[in-house]
């Protein structure tokens, strides 16, 4: 194979801010992956809670292909029907009346941040401008975001950050209580934290956020942009919490693997950012909108979102087969199928050794920080495969004890 592009090449013509496994897939069908070496791999890490539906599934293939005979590009001079058709679905299934377009979970979550401040300042005046969020969040890589993000390790280090961002404990109702004032613009939280280990709220958590921002006029946002669009077992993550945001992000699986991001929310906040306040060059843009309407179409229904569960008790029952063996977790957390396997003290750590050794057995896992094994695969996934990966996680683990 003369034309083969080697791993090597990596190393010379990208920036050096990853450190990609060495494999390189290049063909995917539903749950399976295969390599240039026609290795194949079952994929529980669906693209980082990307791909919902898995590889090249028949409704986004003819959705892409059919929207690639008419038109792919438009700007934001003029709409087009795919978006409006996507927009009117997404408000359909959601609390929201109002739809903002984006090309990733980041850039939602900067068009939600910036209108919180804009909400704010309208109202009440520039002194209401914290923005309170949570340790061990994840919001995104823009400057705004990743300084909103509760990890000092993605923000430190590249000179003066966003003013006004603090960052409390995450399901600690006497701290937000104790901090929380009339000067907080907006409160940012995951309904789930993904990036920062899997760990879910409680639900007087979330309730008492919810509360507390209505107490002090302060907008609630919440960044679903791993849990959205059916990643939990509800199409959005705040249905199973009882809790409603003002404003709401939304990325990843929106797409099932075609770059897509939007910003959902009200008629009472949405005219707060008025005509050039505020913009997108690709936002929006008919092709990726045209995959995503197919996506939502599967997505949403019935027999999809109950599949979730139902793959989930499968995943939690094979992972505590496996522990029982080997004894390396302390927990499995999440829900529905974003699920976070803790590892134990004597496994602190080793979190990438296990996803290391998983791609060795022909299995694609991920990592949530160095302690959790993370799993978020297609909202789909046979349940043949399910058995057939953990069996290759069993193997991988054997290897590594």
């Amino acid at each position: 194979m003369g034309n083969k592009v080697e791993r090597s090449l990596f190393n010379d013509v990208m920036v050096p801010c990853y450190s990609p496994l060495e494999m390189i897939p290049v063909k995917g069908q539903g749950s399976r992956v295969w390599d240039q070496d026609d290795n194949e791999y079952i994929d529980f890490a669906g693209g980082i809670a990307v791909s919902c539906l898995g590889h090249c599934h028949p409704a986004m293939v003819n959705a892409i292909t059919e929207q690639a005979s008419k038109i792919w590009h438009l700007s934001n001079v003029m709409t087009n029907e795919p978006a409006l058709r996507l927009a009117k679905k997404l408000t359909e299934l959601s609390f929201a009346d109002k739809v903002f377009f984006a090309n990733s979970g980041a850039e939602a979550n900067e068009a939600a941040l910036k209108l919180a401040r804009r909400v704010a300042a309208d109202k009440y005046g520039t002194d209401k401008s914290e923005i309170i969020a949570f340790k061990q969040g994840f919001h995104g890589r823009t400057f705004f975001t990743v300084t909103v993000g509760g990890q000092a390790a993605y923000s430190d280090g590249f000179g003066p950050k966003p003013g006004d961002v603090t960052h409390l404990d995450y399901n600690d109702i006497e701290a937000f209580k104790a901090h929380i004032s009339d000067k907080t613009c907006a409160v940012m939280m995951e309904p789930l934290q993904g990036e920062g280990g899997i760990v879910s709220p409680t639900p007087e958590f979330a309730k008492a956020v919810r509360e507390l921002c209505d107490q002090h006029n302060a907008l609630l946002i919440f960044d679903e942009v791993q849990t959205g669009n059916g990643r939990t077992g509800t199409f959005y993550a705040y249905e199973g919490l009882g809790v409603t945001p003002d404003i709401l992000s939304t990325a990843k699986s929106l797409g099932g693997g075609i770059p897509i991001g939007a910003m959902l929310t009200t008629d009472e906040f949405a005219p707060h950012l008025k005509v050039g306040t505020h913009g997108s060059t690709y936002g929006g843009n008919p092709l990726a909108c045209a995959v995503a309407e197919a996506v939502v179409d599967i997505v949403s229904q019935p027999e999809t979102l109950a599949g979730v569960a139902e793959r989930e008790a499968l995943f939690r029952d094979g992972l505590t087969k496996i522990n029982d063996k080997y004894g390396i977790f302390s927990e499995i957390r999440g829900k529905g199928l974003l699920i976070g396997a803790a590892l134990n003290e004597e496994w602190q750590g080793r979190a990438r050794e296990v996803l290391v050794a998983a791609e060795k057995q022909g299995l694609m896992v991920l990592v949530a920080g160095a302690n959790v094994v993370r799993f978020t695969p297609s909202l789909v996934i046979p349940k043949q495969d399910i058995e057939e990966g953990l069996a290759r996680l069993d193997k991988a683990i054997a290897s590594i004890v």
